[in-house]
């Protein structure tokens, strides 16, 4: 299977690590793993603040960056939303026919990480290994948009050594949202609070997501009221084995 990775400008920035975890978990389950170089923001930072025919030309480089792929994988369901809901609205509002229909074929291929394993290869147990206490959060756009439903739990749940527990009120937003944490950086920050106080009651020494977006903001709280949990994208526990807590 020629698989493409989507890793998302955010992830490029300030988490290659995560990137760097789908390869080494895909390489080990046997896949080889392209890094279309020409690829760039998926335009949702431009969409949500409504500039959505500035965005259009991010679809097309999009479709461009990844045309020629059995399947697209993001460590990003908030990115991956963006891709598969509003790819095929975009480029059918432009009035630009060709790009709809390339748009259209591309985006069924694009998925999330945990939908490519459980859905495409059929894995649970992926081979990982990671001795801690550790809680899910089930991001916005994973939960909502994406609907991967227990992909991810089914996925940790395989994971030799984890000690996982229930996050209570796991499916409340943690304030993030993107644009909203600054525009509403009052309600963000006091949504922020009450999952930071949910994810110290489980004693969890690691906090795990699908989207980095959300873990900085939950981690930065975590840190900044000294609560020793870290957090941890679900790439790197999936990818983590033995030998790499030897």
């Amino acid at each position: 299977m020629k698989v493409a990775l989507f890793l998302t400008c955010l992830n490029d920035t300030l988490f290659p690590g995560t990137g760097k975890a789908v390869v080494r978990l895909l390489t080990r389950l046997g896949h080889e793993v392209d890094f279309p170089q020409a690829q760039t923001c998926c335009g949702q930072m431009h969409f949500n603040t409504g500039y959505r025919r500035q965005a259009v030309p991010l679809v097309r480089g999009f479709a461009d960056a990844f045309a020629g792929y059995d399947a697209v994988v993001t460590p990003s369901a908030s990115c991956g939303a963006m891709v598969r809901d509003w790819h095929p609205r975009l480029a059918a509002d432009s009035g630009d026919r060709a790009l709809a229909a390339r748009v259209a074929e591309l985006t069924p291929k694009v998925y999330e990480l945990s939908e490519f394993l459980v859905d495409v290869l059929g894995v649970t147990d992926v081979g990982a290994y990671f001795p801690y206490r550790v809680t899910y959060h089930p991001t916005c756009h994973s939960l909502r948009m994406l609907r991967v439903g227990d992909r991810p739990l089914r996925l940790l749940r395989e994971v030799r050594g984890i000690d996982l527990v229930e996050l209570p009120e796991a499916a409340e937003c943690c304030g993030f949202g993107g644009t909203f944490a600054l525009k509403n950086a009052e309600v963000s920050a006091a949504m922020c609070a009450d999952k930071v106080a949910n994810v110290r009651r489980t004693g969890a020494e690691a906090l795990c997501a699908a989207d980095n977006s959300c873990l900085m903001h939950i981690g930065g709280a975590l840190t900044r009221t000294r609560s020793g949990v870290r957090t941890v994208h679900l790439a790197e526990i999936l990818a983590s084995t033995e030998e790499d807590h030897a």
